[in-house]
């Protein structure tokens, strides 16, 4: 439990630092190329979810992340035992979701900082990074592994 509960830190301060770095050396708007035509660095204040939707829905943000945060850590608790990749899939979504929830709080936005140059996506972040990329783990467990590890702690 304590390599979750490192995981959950480690993603909740690297978003912290990454997104500290970004308003700190870039202005609003501003954007830096990191790979030509692929990935730049934006800072823009994200005041939504994805692409603005819901923007100003503080209260409903707050519910949502309380209460998925709150799943989440129950089920990596209760499956404490199970396979690491299914642990990792969790804390990862747990830091990702406290990641934003953190500066939704403390700033009344979310700071994201990449963008893809190549295709229409929105902005994001580390803890969005954390949070897709836990959701696909969780998936890969649940399609391919979990019938598979729940057998050998039955």
């Amino acid at each position: 439990m304590w390599i979750a509960c490192l995981i959950i830190v480690l993603s909740l301060v690297l978003d912290q630092v990454v997104k500290g770095w970004t308003v700190s050396h870039l202005a609003l708007f501003e954007s830096q190329p990191l790979i030509p035509q692929v990935l730049s660095l934006q800072y823009i204040q994200n005041r939504g979810a994805a692409w603005g939707m819901l923007e100003g829905q503080m209260g409903f943000f707050f519910i949502i992340t309380l209460v998925v945060v709150a799943v989440l850590a129950y089920t990596l608790y209760k499956e404490r035992k199970q396979a690491f990749l299914l642990r990792l899939a969790l804390s990862l979504m747990i830091g990702g979701a406290l990641g934003n929830f953190i500066d939704r709080m403390r700033l009344g936005y979310v700071v994201d900082m990449f963008r893809l140059d190549f295709i229409d996506f929105p902005i994001f972040n580390v803890a969005d990074i954390c949070l897709t990329l836990g959701v696909f783990l969780c998936v890969i467990y649940l399609l391919f592994f979990e019938g598979d590890d729940h057998a050998k702690h039955s």
